[in-house]
């Protein structure tokens, strides 16, 4: 397998999409379930490769990415070409960034001495989506990038 399982509640919720897969297998409602019964190594099999087709979907098209922490915060931008990050760490040890009240704290004092910053890119490995998926594995929530534009439009002033 090349990412990961999706979860029963996942599988589930794509269960049109599932059935499709097998269509394209040639695969009907009743030989599922014999393969299921008889097979399970093979349904097993069949699980992981619909995982693995699943999450190529979703990272073909991820663009930004946030693995947010106590005091750190990691913005991504996947662009065709490279990994941005921006990256926040907090030196106030009273501040929680996952709350509402530390978030606010950033956002009134993030110009202050108490945040600091970096920014940095990287280019892709051999596969662009395993790298992304390796950041969602570390704790990264896929997201639509407001946070990210807003740091890339307060750094550029």
């Amino acid at each position: 397998m090349k990412y990961k399982r999706l979860s029963k509640e996942q599988l589930e919720e794509l269960h049109p999409e599932f059935i499709n897969f097998l269509a394209t297998q040639s695969i009907t409602a009743d030989e599922w379930k014999t393969i299921k019964e008889e097979k399970p190594d093979v349904a097993e099999e069949e699980i992981d490769v619909f995982s693995d087709l699943i999450w190529e979907g979703v990272l073909n098209k991820v663009e930004y990415l946030e693995n947010i922490s106590e005091r750190h915060m990691h913005l991504f931008h996947l662009t065709d070409k490279e990994m941005k990050l921006f990256s926040v760490k907090i030196l106030n040890p009273e501040i929680d960034l996952r709350t509402e009240v530390g978030f606010g704290w950033f956002k009134r004092n993030y110009q202050s001495d108490f945040v600091e910053y970096l920014s940095a890119s990287k280019a892709y490995g051999e596969d662009k989506n395993v790298d992304k998926f390796e950041l969602i594995k570390q704790g990264a929530v896929i997201t639509k990038g407001e946070l990210y534009q807003w740091f890339e439009q307060i750094m550029e002033h």
